[in-house]
């Protein structure tokens, strides 16, 4: 990919306004008619949706529900948990971003007919094609960012998605428009989908043989060869409609959408068939930010197995340094809870509560799921590249002790997951190591499909993908050192229910600080206020401590329409409480 190309004309087009796009050429900006002859410049239209995608770093998010505190005092998290969240005051906003992206999409779609993208015809037309499948995938993503945090229920009881736009707007447009409903929404998404997956391959790959339907393999590759990895494919829009089903087979969504779980199960299955069944999940995929001999060797825009779609490889050590403790030169940002800590089961797979899983209160961190101390560092336990011991109690003499200054833990724990150990911050021997963020994963995908077919046929039943939730969660806890036979899961294999609570677990766990819990608590009704626990260490006694509450309403499970925009145009009617 001709990645610094690209991103120069991905940041001319984040300069120059939606008017100049539409409007004639003021002073020296060029306008769409420059864009037929130039298939480079033409790009620029299409590659600043790609610029406005959210995920090219970490929100931690995570820090507005029972999962994490932040230490920041700064945080807009924070302030939305604590009381501050209001229509004009909305850290997770996505209405002016994905609007702004869709704006983008729809001019590219309206223009790329009269672009000449190649010298050659034949070749003009699969590259049309291929970067308008792009740009309706992409839109089916944005929409799914903009329901995800923007659909929910009006005065009127009725729930409603977002205005529904397929056309660019221009200066004459009328921007008065009304919400469409949730279910028409889910339908434009479902429609964009299907017009990617018609217009792209499943991966953008070297064909060593020609696919059907196309008659010249070099202009297959020139087109849609790897140089193009990490851009929208058939495959990736393909998980966007599994991720929005979901959502909306969800009890938050469900009663306005005609989308089912039997749906969401289809549509993740068929993918994961793709990807070889239950055979197909990865034994290294909790190692995906820390196995540095898999990460020195990727490049020229590769997955590892695990990932399904990544942002560019860096060096760096931000992450660390917000995250390390104290003593390891860090600022210790994001403070797991003890909520969280008291969701990972025993290594015998019951949970703490059940008797059968022998945990012991006055060693809590003993005989534990080994992802416990993978993700969450624990008091006592080691980090760095010296293997630094790390003291959390608070009678520590270090300021990794909670609640020491400023940088320290909140809960008696910091973050582990998504770092590099190998990470040196000392000012003496600094360095930086490998990060990319995954935008989707593989793990991602076999929870949206062990959730949905529990939901639609129970913990058993296979459907036509051919395994079940069962056999999901089953490889899940294998592959997370759960010990077997695991027999808290098998005593539980019969009931829905108690499935379904598992299910939910498992993915709190395996996703944790990635950004789901938050949006997960919303589309299932569950509870926002649950208190931030944490844990205080004193002469070795376990104390389990509040440290933080949530002051959230019952409404807040759908977000607000920005305020500004509710005043501006009549016709947009507000969630219900906002």
């Amino acid at each position: 990919m001709k990645i610094k190309l690209l991103t120069f004309i991905s940041v001319v087009f984040v300069f120059c306004s939606c008017d100049d796009l539409i409007e004639p050429a003021i002073e020296n900006n060029r306008g769409l008619k420059d864009m037929y002859a130039e298939a480079e410049y033409a790009q620029g239209i299409l590659l600043n949706a790609y610029t406005r995608l959210p995920g090219n770093s970490w929100s931690f998010n995570d820090v507005a529900t029972d999962d994490a505190v932040t230490n920041d005092i700064s945080s807009n998290y924070l302030k939305a948990a604590t009381g501050q969240w209001t229509a004009n005051f909305n850290p997770l906003d996505q209405w002016t971003n994905s609007k702004s992206a869709i704006q983008y999409l729809n001019i590219f779609l309206a223009e790329a007919d009269k672009v000449k993208w190649a010298k050659d015809d034949n070749v003009s037309v699969l590259f049309r094609n291929r970067l308008k499948g792009e740009a309706y995938g992409l839109r089916a993503l944005y929409m799914y960012y903009l329901l995800q945090a923007h659909a929910g229920v009006a005065a009127n009881g009725e729930l409603l998605g977002v205005p529904v736009l397929l056309e660019p707007q221009t200066s004459t447009s009328n921007f008065n428009v009304a919400r469409s409903s949730f279910e028409d929404c889910m339908k434009q998404l479902f429609a964009d989908v299907a017009k990617a997956v018609e217009l792209l391959p499943l991966d953008f790959e070297d064909a060593t043989a020609l696919p059907p339907g196309y008659d010249n393999l070099a202009d297959y590759n020139r087109v849609f060869g790897q140089y193009a990895r990490q851009r929208m494919s058939s495959r990736i829009a393909q998980v966007v409609r599994a991720q929005a089903s979901l959502l909306a087979a969800s009890p938050a969504f469900s009663s306005g959408s005609t989308t089912t779980w039997d749906t969401a199960a289809k549509y993740a299955g068929e993918l994961l068939n793709l990807n070889g069944g239950i055979a197909g999940i990865d034994p290294n995929g909790l190692n995906w930010y820390s196995n540095a001999a898999e990460l020195s060797s990727l490049g020229g825009g590769v997955n590892p197995k695990e990932v399904i779609w990544r942002t560019d490889i860096a060096e760096s050590n931000n992450l660390e340094s917000d995250n390390f403790p104290p003593t390891l030169f860090g600022k210790g940002r994001v403070n797991p809870t003890q909520n969280l800590v008291d969701a990972f089961p025993m290594a015998n797979g019951y949970p703490i509560s059940n008797p059968a899983g022998n945990y012991n209160a006055a060693n809590p961190y003993a005989n534990r799921d080994p992802r416990l101390q993978k993700f969450i560092l624990v008091n006592q336990a080691t980090a760095g590249v010296n293997n630094t011991v790390i003291t959390t109690a608070s009678d520590g003499s270090t300021n990794d002790a909670l609640n020491k200054v400023g940088t320290s833990t909140r809960t008696g724990y910091y973050m582990k997951k998504l770092l590099r150990q190998d990470v040196n911050l000392n000012p003496n021997a600094v360095n930086n190591q490998r990060h990319y963020r995954p935008r989707m994963r593989y793990t991602e995908l076999y929870l949206i499909y062990a959730e949905a077919a529990n939901e639609a046929w129970g913990p058993l039943a296979t459907g036509s993908a051919g395994f079940s939730a069962y056999d999901v969660i089953q490889a899940l806890r294998k592959r997370a050192g759960i010990s077997q036979p695991d027999l808290y899961l098998e005593s539980i294999k019969s009931d829905q229910s108690a499935m379904r609570n598992l299910i939910r677990n498992e993915r709190r766990l395996e996703l944790c600080f990635e950004g789901f819990r938050f949006w997960d608590l919303r589309r299932w009704n569950l509870s926002l206020n649950n208190a931030a626990e944490g844990i205080k260490i004193q002469a070795n006694t376990y104390q389990k401590i509040t440290v933080e509450d949530r002051l959230f309403q019952e409404y807040m499970k759908y977000g607000p329409i920005p305020y500004s925009e509710v005043l501006k145009f009549n016709a947009l009617i507000q969630n219900k409480g906002w």
